[in-house]
C-alpha cells in the first residue's frame, strides 16, 4: 500500500465539509442538486438529483443586482416581443445577458425539452446569440473554436482521397470544394 487510500479519503472528506459550507451560504451550484430545493412537481426528487460527470459544472451565475426571478421573467416576457421586431439586435442582446442567470437555471435545474426551450426563448436560437451564449458559458469563441479543430482534422481528410471504387467517386465529389478553397 502506497498510501494513497488515505489521502484520498481525507480529500473526498473534506471537499464534502466545503460543499457543505457552501450549501449553507446558498451556493446556487451546490444548492441545485440538494433534495430540499427539487421542484415539488417531480415524482421522486431524491432520484432526480443530476449527479456532475468528470469536468461537468452546474454553472448557475447570481441575478444581476436587483432583479428576481419575477422580474427575469418579465424581461423574458418583452423579450418575446422584441424578437418580432426588425433591426432591434442590440437591444435583444442586452435582454439576452441580463436574463442569462435565470435562463441558465432554468436549463439546469428544470432540463427541458428542445422545442419548450425553444419555445420560451426564441431569441437564443439565432447565429450571433449561439455565438453569445456559448462565450457566455465557456469563454471561448465557438466560431474559433471551431474552426481551429478543422484545420487540425484537415490533413486526416487525406486519408479519404485514397479510397477507390463506388465510395471513393462519392467522396471525391464531396472533398473537391474542399480543395478548392484550400
Amino acid at each position: 500500500m502506497s498510501g494513497s487510500l488515505g489521502w484520498k479519503a481525507s480529500l473526498k472528506n473534506k471537499l464534502a465539509v466545503y460543499c457543505t459550507h457552501l450549501r449553507k451560504l446558498g451556493c446556487p451550484e451546490v444548492l441545485l442538486n440538494s433534495v430540499k430545493h427539487k421542484p415539488a412537481d417531480k415524482a421522486n426528487a431524491a432520484a432526480a438529483i443530476k449527479k456532475t460527470r468528470h469536468s461537468e459544472v452546474n454553472y448557475c451565475p447570481p441575478h444581476p443586482t436587483g432583479e428576481s426571478n419575477e422580474s427575469l421573467e418579465n424581461q423574458r416576457v418583452a423579450l418575446l416581443s422584441e424578437v418580432k421586431k426588425n433591426n432591434n439586435r442590440e437591444l435583444i442582446r442586452v435582454k439576452m445577458e441580463k436574463t442569462f442567470s435565470y435562463r441558465r437555471f432554468e436549463v439546469v435545474r428544470d432540463t427541458p425539452m428542445i422545442q419548450d426551450f425553444k419555445a420560451r426563448w426564441p431569441a437564443l436560437f439565432d447565429v450571433s446569440e449561439i455565438n453569445a451564449e456559448f462565450k457566455r458559458i465557456t469563454t471561448i469563441s465557438l466560431q474559433s473554436r471551431f474552426f481551429l479543430q478543422i484545420d487540425m482534422l484537415s490533413d486526416k481528410l487525406k486519408v479519404f482521397q485514397k479510397r477507390g471504387g463506388q465510395m471513393g467517386r462519392r467522396l471525391q465529389t464531396i472533398m473537391e470544394p474542399m480543395a478548392q478553397v484550400c
